[in-house]
């Protein structure tokens, strides 16, 4: 039976990536970004919304909810980063970060773990970043806003562990995406250096950790977060 799996940013990049990965395994995707969708599949779904807007995300996952009658994975991909130095962060690009970031994850995880309760099973995975266990400079609001989650995750995964619900998170290093499109090569180098497999990360490892977190055999595997690349705290 086709699995029903909410994917977050799901217009571009990773989280476009992964929508398409999974519908061409015959499961039922809904994405959901600020703008449209260029995914044409009859089982895919897409709305439009903030994904720390309350009431459009609460409304989005009754619709699911509805219509499916289960929501059987969740993958919290949606995210911005900023590289500034603390001095010259505005508290505006801070807020935004946190918003998308952080409350976009927890929104989500909040109404959609409701479905999952009655149903007494859910996946959940949430996007950490190796910029957190780095501490790196120059990414203080990204990185910080990467720690609330992964402290949340930590947290969810106890509250939500008797209903058969698995919370957890991978940090993925330096994945070719619009998302360092800006970086210069030079940091780039700099931040592969620090990792112990010295190359940047691809779609395919990422997705082979999210398989792993989100198989049914994984029931006994919740709260952990797993950076790639040989990164650790």
């Amino acid at each position: 039976m086709p699995e029903v799996i909410i994917i977050t940013g799901s217009r571009k990049g990773l989280g476009k990536e992964l929508c398409v990965y999974y519908l061409e395994k015959k499961n039922i995707v809904i994405g959901c970004s600020r703008g449209p969708s260029a995914i044409d599949d009859p089982n895919y779904t897409h709305y439009e919304l903030d994904v720390a807007d309350e009431r459009q995300v609460v409304k989005m996952v009754k619709e699911v909810s509805r219509k499916f009658s289960r929501i059987d994975i969740l993958i919290n991909n949606a995210g911005i980063a900023s590289m500034n130095h603390m001095l010259l962060t505005p508290l505006e690009t801070v807020q935004n970060i946190f918003n998308t970031n952080y409350f976009g994850t927890f929104l989500f995880c909040r109404e959609v773990a409701k479905v999952m309760v009655r149903k007494k099973y859910g996946r959940i995975v949430n996007f950490t970043t190796v910029a957190t266990p780095l501490r790196l400079e120059g990414e203080i609001a990204y990185a910080n806003s990467k720690a609330a989650i992964e402290n949340f995750t930590e947290i969810a995964a106890r509250e939500l562990a008797e209903f058969n619900i698995t919370v957890n998170a991978v940090g993925p290093t330096p994945i070719p995406t619009d998302l360092i499109k800006n970086v210069s090569r030079e940091k780039m180098d700099a931040l592969i250096n620090r990792q112990a497999i010295r190359r940047f990360g691809t779609f395919e490892d990422l997705v082979n950790v999210i398989n792993f977190f989100i198989d049914k055999k994984s029931d006994f595997i919740t709260g952990q977060i797993l950076y790639l690349g040989g990164v650790n705290k």
